[in-house]
This record gives structure tokens, C-alpha cells and sequence, in this order.
């Protein structure tokens, strides 16, 4: 095992802990992955012989320094490569590192739905369950001619490689992501839409407020929904033009979650992450002819004003007031 996958658990906002918590990994290997929002993957080879210890023991010396140092908890997965260790993690519990050894990667696979594959998504899984490969055992068992017809060439030999525990990728070295989150939990599991539009607005509306502080904006929204069973929904979409216009961001935040045809869902928690940041100088924007749009970017400037001298309740919609 030479590769780790931490995911920490973070309180929002996460980005305010994740770089403390990645100086704290590279005090072990220089080779660490940033997994915004809490997460990263480390390669430990060379920690393995400098401090003559395995992964599983390094991932417990990890754990008791994020607790004692930040007060932060993690769970950790451990692998050969950093699929499995991704894949590990999914198993893996606070204070106990799950680890699967190259000897046992063909069990640790062979049971696991087709769907639990990373790079398998829906449409895929639904394909390959048809003809009877709904775990990795049979479709590691498949013929690789079998999947490429069903699945594509280049993917399907992909499928082939990973389902039989073949992790060709490798941790590349890299900082925090040019990404900025904000969560919104409800204290108890929320039925009503109209408060789940609301929390997003109330998203949207401190995403704006936060993107424009530090002069940057965004080129895709995404949205992530907690359920109540501790399951999630997460859907990303490219924006029109990058920006940080508040109402922008509102608009996508609504059209994702209206995507997601949510009846009657329990939800605990929701989440909005703005991703691809550039400097606002450096954007462009469609000139518009509507004085509307003029007029509401305008509004958006003298609010920000007012929200840096007064406090971020200054100024606020009207739906966010009651």
C-alpha cells in the first residue's frame, strides 16, 4: 500500500482548515493531491522507508496530528494506487484506516457493484446491468471484446483495466483549487421546497458577496444536496459567461436543483461550490442594452459597500429577511 486518501470532517466553510490540514500532510511526503473540499490523496512510498513505518501506521499518525493540532477528525483509505485507495475510503470509518493490500484487491473487488467503479456513471452502469455484469467480478471476468461493444473501445478496455484492480494513475502534486464553497444545513431534515430554494439563495447570495470581495469570478456552479439516509446528489453546470454577479448564480443554483426533480426529499443539508476562478479583470462580459441588468449590478456594488461596514445582514433579499 503506497497510497493514502484522506477525507477530513470539516465544518463549513471548508476552505478556511483544507490549507493548514495539507501543510500538516506535506510534513510527511512532499507528493500530496488536494481533493477540494476536504479531502486529499498522498503518495507515501518515501515516507514508508524515512520513518520505517507502513501506510496504515503513517494514516494513524495523520489522524492523531489533525485531532490534536486542529481538532479535526478524518478517515482515511488506503491502496496500491489512488483508485483503490478512493474506493477504500468509501469503507472507511473515523479511527479505523481501511486498507486494501495488492493480495487483496481481486476480494475487495470482486463483490462491489459495477457502479461503485470511479468513472462509471449511470447510463453505463444501467448498460452493462442489463447484460448481467452488475458486479466487478463478472465484468473483470468479461470478455474485454464483450465490454468495447458494449461500452465503447477506449472505455471499455478502461473498465477492463480497473475492474480487475489495474490503477495506472499516480498523485500529482497540486495546491487548493481555485474553488470557493458554502453550505447551508437545516436543523432538522427539510421536506419543503420553498425552504430549499431559499437556503440557496441565501448560497448564492454569500457566494456572490464572497467571489466579488477577492475580485474573481467563476466559470461553473455546482450544487450538492444531503439527504437525510446520508446519501448525495451532486450536479455541476458551465456558466453562460464566468461571473460573480449575484443573481447569475442564483439562477443556476435554481435550474440545478430544479433539474434534480426532488419529491417529498428529506434534505439535511445543501451546498454550493463555485469552481474554475479568474481574476475578474481578466473576464469578459456580454454588453447588454437592458438598464435592468445595469441597474442591478449597480445596486450589487453599493450593497457589497454597505455589507463591508455594517456586517453581511446589511443588505439582503427580501425573501431572506423574514
Amino acid at each position: 500500500m503506497t497510497i493514502l486518501c484522506v477525507r477530513f470532517q470539516l465544518p463549513p466553510p471548508h476552505e478556511a482548515a483544507l490549507p493548514g490540514l495539507l501543510e500538516l500532510l506535506q510534513e510527511f511526503t512532499p507528493v500530496v493531491e488536494a481533493l477540494p473540499p476536504d479531502g486529499a490523496l498522498i503518495d507515501v512510498r518515501g515516507a514508508e522507508r524515512y520513518f520505517g513505518r507502513g501506510a496504515v501506521e503513517l494514516a494513524s499518525v495523520i489522524r492523531v496530528r489533525s485531532l490534536a493540532l486542529y481538532g479535526v477528525d478524518c478517515m482515511i483509505g488506503a491502496g496500491p494506487g489512488p483508485m483503490l485507495a478512493r474506493m477504500a475510503l468509501r469503507d472507511a470509518r473515523p479511527g479505523v484506516t481501511r486498507a486494501v493490500t495488492e493480495d487483496g484487491v481481486r476480494e475487495f473487488l470482486d463483490a462491489k457493484p459495477v457502479a461503485a467503479l470511479p468513472g462509471v456513471g449511470t447510463a453505463t452502469a444501467r448498460t452493462l446491468c442489463e447484460y448481467g455484469l452488475d458486479t466487478l467480478g463478472r465484468v473483470a471476468a468479461a470478455p474485454l471484446s464483450t465490454l468495447q461493444r458494449l461500452v465503447g473501445a477506449k472505455a471499455g478496455r478502461e473498465l477492463h483495466d480497473k475492474a480487475n484492480g489495474i490503477d495506472r494513475g499516480r498523485v500529482v502534486p497540486n495546491a487548493v483549487s481555485h474553488s470557493l464553497a458554502t453550505e447551508r444545513p437545516f436543523g432538522r431534515d427539510e421536506l419543503d421546497p420553498h425552504r430549499h430554494r431559499r437556503a440557496l439563495l441565501s448560497a448564492a447570495e454569500e457566494m456572490g458577496s464572497r467571489l466579488r470581495a477577492v475580485e474573481k469570478v467563476c466559470r461553473s456552479l455546482t450544487l450538492t444536496v444531503r439527504y437525510a439516509d446520508r446519501s448525495s446528489t451532486t450536479r455541476s453546470r458551465t456558466l453562460g459567461e464566468p461571473t460573480a454577479h449575484s443573481a447569475d448564480l442564483t439562477r443556476t443554483a435554481y435550474g440545478l436543483y430544479e433539474a434534480l426533480g426532488l419529491q417529498r426529499a428529506r434534505v439535511r443539508a445543501i451546498a454550493l461550490r463555485a469552481e474554475g476562478l479568474t481574476p475578474a479583470e481578466q473576464a469578459s462580459h456580454q454588453l447588454t442594452f437592458d438598464p435592468v441588468d445595469e441597474k442591478a449590478r449597480r445596486i450589487e456594488e453599493v450593497a457589497d459597500r454597505a455589507r463591508a461596514k455594517f456586517g453581511p445582514r446589511a443588505v439582503m433579499p427580501g425573501a431572506l429577511a423574514a
